[in-house]
């Protein structure tokens, strides 16, 4: 008989199951995330599955994980990480909406529309949206704000971007970047100081300029 790779010895991995499970969630929702399914899409044996998760719940709490690490592991990162004035602090958040290794915008909105047909998801979700904002009501704190105008300046931002992820809005870098200095100073109530934008930009490779049609 001819031998098939489903039986030749290979399984596959966690992070390549994993993986299809994402590209599944992005690509048809949480009801494509489906063992067999993804054993076609792999080329894999539906038993190999087995060798690494012990069902598809435990597949979807790998896939949870895994959004909650990379989306509200680093904009927490992102919140706390060093600068000098809070219109730095702004722009070290901005990083996670402008590099999706950072933060994956494709990713939040299908765990979101997950959430509506999920009690549990929708707890995880309502628990990362906490922690999140949580991260940066406290970089105001840190530079010096009332609790109160920290919770609101957080609320915005993140609600800002919550939106744009929600409408699956798309817009051209160029745009997007232009727009940047009048949204950190409406956040933050602080102009960015243009070593501070240069540097941003040169994070982003971004070499247009910035808030030039004031």
């Amino acid at each position: 008989m001819e031998q098939t790779m489903n039986d030749s010895g290979w399984r596959g991995s966690p992070d390549v199951w994993l993986g299809a499970a994402y590209e599944s969630l992005l690509e048809a929702g949480i009801d494509a995330v489906k063992i067999q399914p993804l054993a076609k899409k792999l080329n894999l044996s539906r038993t190999s599955f087995y060798w690494f998760f012990k069902d598809r719940e435990e597949l979807l709490e790998a896939l949870i994980s895994r959004w909650r690490e990379k989306n509200t592991g680093n904009l927490v990162k992102q919140a706390e990480a060093y600068a000098e004035t809070v219109a730095e602090a702004m722009l070290n958040v901005f990083d996670c909406w402008l590099n999706r290794e950072l933060f994956d915008s494709q990713f939040e909105f299908a765990v979101r529309s997950w959430a509506l047909q999920s009690p549990e998801i929708l707890a995880q979700v309502q628990i990362a949206d906490q922690q999140r904002l949580g991260a940066l009501s406290r970089m105001f704190l840190r530079f010096g704000y009332g609790e109160k105008h920290a919770d609101v300046r957080a609320r915005t931002i993140y609600l800002v971007q919550i939106g744009y992820i929600s409408m699956q809005t798309r817009e051209d870098v160029s745009v997007r970047m232009k727009r940047i200095p009048e949204y950190v100073e409406i956040f933050t109530g602080q102009a960015p100081e243009q070593r501070e934008l240069d540097r941003f930009c040169a994070r982003h490779g971004y070499s247009g300029k910035m808030g030039e049609d004031k």
